[in-house]
């Protein structure tokens, strides 16, 4: 069993293992269930990915009327090849703004660690994927190293904005999807813990502040940036960067602010975005209420 990231890269520095490999035993342990039951349950949770990938890239609106067919813009970007960043970023970009716009339609998802940032690490995975060519295993153990990153951080922190602010969601999300880009490209496990810490380490601060309450507005476009984030800081990694501050320092300095964040600026609409005039205007559209409803 490991507690935080320092004794997770020990032990697959130790035993000459993959992050993967030591979250599939620990899952083994903890569950007791087979290492086919448990790998077979992250290939469907795979598969939710890819078709709510596929579903945005297609297209789809809220029922709000606040988010919906950005992705389809940012792929028809792509596809002019008069982009400024790289092509593989904003893929994966594109493909983390259509999985929250299809958790934004009520379309299926899989929570990575939440809804409200599920598209970072499906986005960049895909977007590598096209990249790394990985086989359907490799495919299944980007999702453990970056499901035994989000173990810590849980386990150690906060990964939801009402408890922490966006950089428990999104920022969690960000260096999850950092760590398992580094193994898939054939990083080590230390330089995965680099990755997710130098991620974090840029998105510590970040409120949770959505408009009229619905996980849309900044939502959908926070994990466009978590996605951006996440392949930056991975390649800093891959490239020998090392983060000055330890990962579990990253992940405790997260959590304090997370605690001295105020109420406001934790998921309750009551702060940041949320309190903007235009903001108020829109919950006032889509609930038909009072704009001093919040005062």
């Amino acid at each position: 069993m490991f507690r935080n990231v320092a004794e997770l890269v020990e032990l697959a520095e130790q035993q000459n293992k993959k992050i993967s490999e030591i979250m599939i035993e620990q899952e083994m342990e903890v569950t007791g269930k087979s290492r086919e039951a448990i790998i077979k349950k992250m290939d469907e949770n795979l598969a939710v990915m890819e078709k709510a990938v596929e579903k945005g890239i297609a297209g789809v609106h809220s029922h709000s009327g606040l988010t919906g067919g950005d992705a389809v813009l940012l792929q028809k970007y792509i596809e002019k090849g008069n982009f400024l960043s790289g092509a593989t970023i904003l893929d994966a970009v594109s493909k983390a703004v259509a999985t929250n716009e299809v958790n934004a339609a009520m379309g299926t998802i899989c929570a990575t660690p939440t809804a409200g940032s599920a598209g970072v690490v499906p986005g960049t995975f895909f977007a590598v994927k096209n990249k790394l060519h990985p086989t359907r295993e490799e495919m299944v153990r980007f999702l453990f190293t970056a499901g035994a990153f989000g173990f810590v951080v849980a386990n150690n922190a906060f990964i939801s904005g009402a408890a922490g602010g966006c950089q428990a969601e999104v920022g969690s999300a960000a260096g999850m999807a950092a760590a398992a880009i580094v193994e898939m490209a054939g990083g080590t496990p230390d330089q995965c813990a680099h990755a997710m810490a130098i991620t974090l380490k840029n998105m510590i601060g970040l409120v949770c502040d959505p408009v009229a309450g619905l996980v849309e507005v900044p939502c959908v476009k926070r994990n466009a940036m978590g996605a951006a984030n996440a392949m930056v800081a991975a390649d800093m990694a891959l490239a020998g960067i090392k983060s000055r501050i330890p990962c579990d320092e990253v992940i405790d300095a997260m959590y304090r602010v997370g605690q001295q964040m105020p109420t406001a600026l934790k998921e309750t609409a009551r702060g940041g975005l949320a309190d903007t005039p235009t903001a108020r205007k829109l919950e006032a559209k889509i609930f038909g209420m009072p704009l001093d409803l919040h005062e």
